[in-house]
This record gives C-alpha cells, structure tokens and sequence, in this order.
C-alpha cells in the first residue's frame, strides 16, 4: 500500500474528510466505526489493508475531534 499525505488547511477541514471517509468505511462494513474499532483493537478482525486504513483513519479521527472540542471549551 502507497502511502499518501494530504494537507488540509484546519483541524475542522481535516476532521470533515476523515469523517466522510469514515462514513465510507461503515456502510460498505455495516458497522460503526467505534464497534469496528474495538473489534480490530482486541483482534478480532484481519488485518487487511482496508481494516489498517480504516482503524487509521478512526484513531485520527479521534485525535483531531479532541483537538477542536479543547478549543471550544476555553471560548465558553
């Protein structure tokens, strides 16, 4: 699998695709991507490239979520 970089301008645009890619990711697998994650976190999947992509793109998900919710809570 090639690897590609993408650059987004802000956390939110970044946050936007990787969630559209999530959305993917779940109808083709009719599952969450949270359930799916914890499925491959305890071994319970393959590790197919697509199940790496996936979990990927879930664990930034996370990662970036957190990041604006941080930001958010000093503006109240």
């Amino acid at each position: 699998m090639r690897k590609q970089i993408i650059e987004y301008t802000s956390p939110l645009d970044a946050l936007i695709a990787i969630a559209k890619q999530l959305s993917v990711y779940e109808a083709e697998h009719h599952m969450e991507s949270e359930e799916f994650f914890t499925k491959y976190s305890q071994g319970e999947t393959s590790d197919d490239e697509v199940f790496v992509a996936w979990a990927n793109h879930y664990q930034n998900y996370l990662a970036i979520h957190q990041d604006p919710e941080k930001k958010l809570k000093f503006l109240k």
